[in-house]
């Protein structure tokens, strides 16, 4: 459809005019030299010409526009390999800049998202070449040690073993991990949501890591006496973010601290669960790429701790599966907060309320 363009009326008005005038003139001063001027039918002759031309030009212009700027609309369709409705084609010079302005813009966030998918593609690469190749030089080199002659001394032969053991584990962890995301990524894993008590759960896994958290002199606490409080979701995954979430606060605490976990009611059918300790805390700067693959923020600390270096990341794909939310608050040198919402049973909302109030 071709619309109506102020440019090209004004252009053909002003063309008609001239050639409108000049035929008036010219035909007056032919009149006049043969000696019968009359007024009327050189005004007539003008406005005759000037009609003419104006349609004339009008019309060819828009001809011509509009078939420059359709082709530039095929171009576009193409780039895009979408149709565009030949309703939305004008010849419009304002509208069409317009029009190129944004399909430019849209094009330039495309080509800069598609740039950052590259560095992140080619980071993640490097990660996972870097998770891998760590444990399986450990295994190589204890394996070839243990060729090499220290097989025959049985003090040696089982201490290597032990570790070439754990390089394995390492491994598995990661393979583990890497398919654990893989499914939730493209939405392959059926969570198996059921009733529970998330207080209990909570229990179960300070009574799990008590050793571990001993061994960094770190106290694993609930901020209150809560009554049993029961959620809906996948137990077994819910048990895994917290479990992964405590184990991050323990890699990064320091001794002699707390990790404290809190529950709270939130608007309509929703708890928050707060994880909270007074580590070392997070860097402002970091923070935005906390659960991204393989992410460290202190790379030689967190693999002297171990585990797959995907913690994190499994913990924001468990929570976004359920539909629900996980934030990150940290202050550098005080302390690390990482929460996620969880749907209660709306039953449960008088035994939720207690739980909520400390005895």
């Amino acid at each position: 459809m071709i619309t109506t363009n102020k440019e090209t009326v004004k252009f053909s008005l002003i063309s008609a005019t001239i050639l409108g005038l000049c035929s008036i003139i010219v035909c007056g001063s032919f009149m006049w030299f043969l000696g019968f001027f009359s007024l009327l039918p050189v005004l007539g002759i003008g406005i005759l010409i000037f009609g003419v031309t104006y349609f004339f030009i009008y019309f060819q212009t828009q001809k011509y526009l509009f078939g420059n700027i359709n082709t530039i609309y095929e171009e576009l369709d193409i780039a895009e390999n979408v149709p565009q409705s030949r309703s939305l084609v004008t010849t419009d010079m304002n509208t069409l800049k317009q029009q190129v302005r944004d399909y430019a813009k849209t094009r330039n966030k495309e080509i800069e998202n598609l740039k950052g998918q590259d560095e992140y593609r080619k980071e993640f690469l490097g990660n996972i070449a870097h998770e891998l190749k760590t444990p399986l030089f450990t295994i190589q080199g204890y394996i070839l040690t243990l060729l090499d002659g220290a097989k025959d001394k049985p003090e040696l032969c089982e201490k290597y073993l032990l570790r070439a053991s754990k390089g394995v584990e390492r491994l598995e962890y990661i393979i583990k991990d890497l398919d654990l995301i893989t499914k939730l990524e493209v939405g392959d894993l059926n969570l198996e949501v059921e009733e529970f008590d998330i207080v209990a759960l909570i229990d179960n896994i300070f009574e799990m890591l008590e050793i571990k958290a001993k061994k960094k002199k770190i106290t694993l606490m609930l901020d209150r006496k809560y009554e049993p409080i029961f959620v809906t979701a996948d137990k077994g995954r819910i048990r895994q973010v917290i479990v992964n979430l405590v184990v991050n606060s323990l890699k990064y605490g320091l001794e002699n601290g707390t990790t404290e976990i809190s529950i709270e009611k939130l608007i309509g059918s929703k708890l928050i669960v707060r994880v909270t300790d007074n580590g070392e805390g997070i860097k402002k700067e970091n923070i935005a790429r906390l659960f991204e693959r393989f992410y460290r923020v202190d790379q030689s600390r967190s693999r002297d701790e171990g585990g797959s270096g995907l913690g994190l990341a499994i913990v924001k794909h468990i929570i976004e599966a359920h539909d629900e939310q996980i934030y990150v608050e940290s202050v550098h040198g005080i302390g690390s907060e990482f929460s996620f919402t969880i749907e209660k049973i709306a039953q449960q909302e008088s035994n939720v309320v207690e739980g909520l109030v400390a005895n």
